[in-house]
């Protein structure tokens, strides 16, 4: 009986060591690969939505980066933008824009993203409506050229 448990197995390996190899698929059988596309160019523009202003009634008061407004001033409140940050305001029923820097936190109205200041406003084109469609962007970088080494000035 045990002559022929070991026969039995190393027949079995024997045939299992004889089995042809799996055979690769035709191009034709070959199952198509899908790519995925390339991801979308992130956009931008940081936000877009309604901007409203607030103007002289508030002149004076103190803002939540802790300086006094100045409605003649070109400034934002924005929710969550570091105080300082430089953005550039684009009305997008008339296309004009403003650079405004954020001093004050808000707009506390759903729906809205910016409170620009009366000079803002006034230059943006909505100060009749008060409320405007717009879309923020970072401002360009500016580079001053006092503060690049070069030539005989570099150090």
């Amino acid at each position: 009986m045990r002559r022929l448990f070991v026969g039995l197995i190393l027949g079995l390996g024997a045939f299992a060591g004889c089995a042809p190899r799996a055979t690769r698929p035709t191009p034709e059988e070959e199952p198509e690969v899908v790519r995925p596309e390339k991801p979308p160019k992130p956009r931008a523009w940081l936000e877009e939505g309604l901007a409203s202003y607030y103007g002289p009634g508030f002149a004076g008061r103190p803002t939540a980066s802790g300086e006094k407004f100045n409605p003649q001033h070109l400034t934002a409140a924005h929710k969550k933008l570091p105080f300082g940050s430089c953005l550039r305001v684009v009305n997008m029923e008339n296309g004009r824009s403003v650079e405004v820097r954020v001093n004050d936190r808000g707009p506390f109205v759903k729906g809205r993203v910016v409170d620009v200041s009366t000079a803002a406003a006034k230059k943006l084109g909505m100060l009749d409506k008060g409320l405007a469609r717009v879309r923020l962007y970072r401002c360009a970088d500016r580079v001053s050229l006092l503060f690049i080494p070069f030539g005989p000035l570099a150090g």
